[in-house]
């Protein structure tokens, strides 16, 4: 399939770049490996999560939020506003699309994209004159390698895996990372009862040293059984496990 421009990721970035093509009647095709876009919005964010800066810095192109949003935009209410942009500028993404690799043919002039349809089971290759990167940094949640992880006898999981707490209600629960995430999964935890620490790389909350069973060894020799950690560590962009490109 030949296509003018195509579109990686249907998240906020990839919505945007097809409703400022579609303006100018450019043609675009958007390959998404979910079944739905936003997806980091609609599965792997926590209940609380609203956006960090105030909503006129996160308008996308053309689209202003609705006067009786507040400052800071609640996830749903964010998704909303997602669904009203695709619909009014005509974005119908391909979803199950899965990237396995993409390449720049230097005599043609066009980007190939291979494709594997997770639907139909089929493989599907797209050629086009340009190429539009919109997967973000956030595509794989990333957990360091922490001695006896996995033999931990509780339960661990990523920040991208965690809705809120009425799970961890009266248990004790390690909390590692203090970004935006981790101080807000802690004070989530926190509002549902659960017994929290926060732990971060530096010398006053020291990182993990090893992990025995639930007893939890830091790097400053304390010890602590945990029932549960949830890793606010960060992602992994997967671009370069299929762009094989580093230079056209």
């Amino acid at each position: 399939m030949e296509e003018v421009v195509v579109i990686i990721g249907a998240g906020p970035a990839g919505l945007a770049s097809s409703a400022c093509l579609n303006r100018l009647d450019i043609p675009n095709v958007i390959l998404e490996r979910e079944d739905c876009y936003a997806s980091l919005w609609r599965k792997k964010a926590y209940d609380r999560v609203k956006l960090h800066l105030a909503k006129q810095f996160c308008e996308l192109p053309y689209m202003p939020y609705p006067p009786k949003l507040p400052m800071f935009v609640p996830k749903n209410d964010f998704i909303s506003y997602l669904d009203n942009y695709a619909s009014h500028f005509g974005i119908n993404p391909r979803f199950h699309c899965y990237v396995e690799s993409v390449y720049y043919i230097k005599n043609a002039s066009r980007w190939c994209i291979v494709v594997r349809n997770n639907k139909l089971n089929t493989i599907e290759v797209y050629i086009a004159k340009f190429l539009v990167v919109a997967t973000g940094e956030n595509s794989e949640g990333l957990i360091p390698k922490v001695p006896g992880l996995d033999g931990f006898e509780g339960m661990y999981m990523h920040s991208s895996q965690y809705a809120n707490g009425k799970d961890f209600i009266g248990k004790d629960v390690l909390v590692v990372g203090c970004g935006n995430s981790g101080m807000e999964i802690a004070y989530d935890l926190l509002y549902w009862g659960a017994h929290t620490s926060i732990v971060a790389r530096s010398p006053v909350f020291p990182s993990i040293a090893n992990i025995k069973g639930n007893e939890i060894t830091f790097e400053n020799g304390k010890s602590k059984q945990y029932d549960a950690i949830i890793f606010a560590t960060g992602y992994r962009s997967t671009v370069l496990d299929w762009l094989k490109v580093t230079e056209y």
